[in-house]
């Protein structure tokens, strides 16, 4: 089975036998409990969109959608779908005051919602859902609008990402539906998923999981749940953000390790530093488990992948190849836009079919990041001679002459009992690194792990609870160094964020 109209995908998906179960029940539904079969999530789904047509929504309307953390998410965001409407899934982390912006640029039609602070006659309140018959479904064009998401928002006010049919389901749910030799989803497997379920990322993935239809389909609105959750109903295949995989180190280690029976881990959203996933690695029994880790955009998907086994874990910035037929990645310079020869560090520039078509409220900056059918990523890297891909570091975040993404992987190696550690480039002045710990940091050994590494300033150490982050978990480097420094001035030049 292959996904096309997600307005009725889980009806399609209604007769498969897969099992379904979360952490809490869903906040639109808390008295249906935790356990549900594909045929009743598409019940849900049906009466969410009765839901949101008693409440005036029609085809073309935008829906926000802003909450906990959950599944959800997804569920309404199908319910639009049904009616075509558009809705635009916005992170429950978001502060009062960005929220405030990306509403008044959506001016959606309803804002779905469990948020105190928000009021008037277009909301929505989660707890007041009402069961209602829905319409007949309605058919949209795949060129049509289909989803709107947020980009993570790490240097500033997150952009409002559109994308369509074509662009988020036909180029990137449909491939990942393929049961693939090795890396595809089995019929017996147990999919556990942790994510930021706001964004565009598990839109793609309720799809392609649905129709891959595993025995089990496992969810967690919040990591911490996974030592009760997994440890009943164990994982073969998991996928989580990079900074819950560093929450569950501990867990990992403990004797009620959950990870035990998992053959294959996927990252995405941003990387993953090489003593978290020999963790994770070393935790499940498998003989040969495997980590996916993927590179892209909100606005583009996964342009690249690469893979690691317990053998060939290492401290490298290396984001693999890109994928075949799927994308191309070259290589610019930041000034003229020209590509520059292989093994040249530059702007990388991405071509994929499965490019968003628009940033809501702010299409000037979105045609200012494209150059006919090369999207600027607003990422340094370099391509080498054979095609290999590495990638240095947000312009924005960049420093002459170091990569910060590089030493922090070099810390992290050589220092594995930290959370994590983060290089903030500093306009005029040496890089912070900020060391994430809640054991604080002995100066003999961090001397030992700095060692051969460029020259950066004394570190930091803050507590994880400490470091502002956004959804997805990604620190929010402006925000923490404006906080350290009084200023969020970089080296870089930031036109691309």
């Amino acid at each position: 089975m292959k996904p096309h109209d997600m307005g009725t995908l889980f009806d399609e998906c209604a007769r498969t036998r897969t099992t379904v179960r979360l952490d809490r029940p869903f906040d639109i539904a808390p008295e249906r409990g935790t356990v549900h079969s594909v045929a009743g999530l598409a019940e849900l789904v049906r009466d969410a969109a009765g839901w949101l047509s008693e409440a005036g929504v029609r085809p073309g309307d935008r829906v926000a959608i802003v909450k906990r953390n959950h599944w959800d998410y997804d569920l309404l965001a199908c319910a639009a779908a049904r009616l075509g409407a558009v809705a635009a899934k916005l992170s429950g982390h978001l502060p009062d005051d960005t929220l405030e912006i990306l509403l008044k640029r959506l001016d959606a039609a309803v804002v779905v919602t469990d948020r105190p602070s928000l009021r008037g006659d277009r909301v929505l309140p989660i707890d007041g859902f009402a069961a209602a018959p829905p319409p007949e479904p309605y058919r949209r064009h795949p060129d049509e609008p289909l989803l709107i998401c947020h980009t993570s928002g790490t240097t500033g006010t997150p952009k409002l990402v559109v994308h369509t049919t074509r662009t988020i389901i036909d180029r990137l749910a449909r491939p990942e539906a393929i049961r693939w030799p090795v890396l595809g989803v089995r019929r017996d497997d147990v999919l556990g998923n942790a994510s930021a379920y706001a964004h565009g990322r598990t839109f793609c993935w309720t799809a392609s999981a649905l129709c891959l239809a595993p025995r089990e389909i496992v969810i967690l609105s919040e990591p911490a749940s996974a030592a009760r959750v997994f440890g009943r109903h164990r994982p073969t295949v998991v996928e989580a953000l990079p900074s819950t995989f560093v929450r569950w180190r501990p867990l990992a280690w403990s004797p009620e390790n959950p990870f035990r029976r998992v053959r294959r881990f996927v990252s995405t959203y941003d990387a993953v530093h090489p003593p978290v996933i020999r963790t994770m690695l070393n935790a499940t029994r498998r003989n040969r488990p495997l980590w996916m880790e993927g590179w892209g955009q909100s606005e583009t998907g996964p342009l690249s992948f690469r893979f690691f086994t317990r053998n060939s874990v290492r401290a490298t910035r290396d984001i693999g190849r890109p994928l075949p037929g799927l994308a191309r990645l070259r290589v610019v310079d930041p000034e003229t836009i020209e590509p520059v020869p292989r093994g040249t560090p530059g702007l990388l520039l991405a071509r994929t079919r499965a490019r968003c078509v628009a940033y809501v409220g702010e299409q000037d900056r979105w045609a200012a990041k494209a150059h006919g059918a090369w999207w600027n990523t607003g990422d340094l890297g370099v391509v080498s001679r054979t095609g290999a891909v590495t990638l240095l570091d947000r312009e924005v975040d960049s420093v002459p002459g170091l990569s910060c993404l590089s030493v922090e992987d070099a810390i992290e190696d050589r220092l594995p009992a930290i959370a994590e550690c983060v290089v903030l480039s500093a306009a005029g002045r040496a890089p912070i690194p900020v060391v994430v710990t809640d054991t604080g940091l002995d100066p003999a050994r961090w001397r030992a792990a700095v060692a051969g590494l460029p020259p950066m300033g004394e570190p930091v150490t803050l507590a994880w609870d400490d470091v502002p982050r956004t959804g997805t978990g990604k620190v929010r480097r402006l925000e923490l160094l404006e906080r350290l420094t009084g200023t969020a001035a970089t080296n870089g030049s930031g036109r691309w964020t």
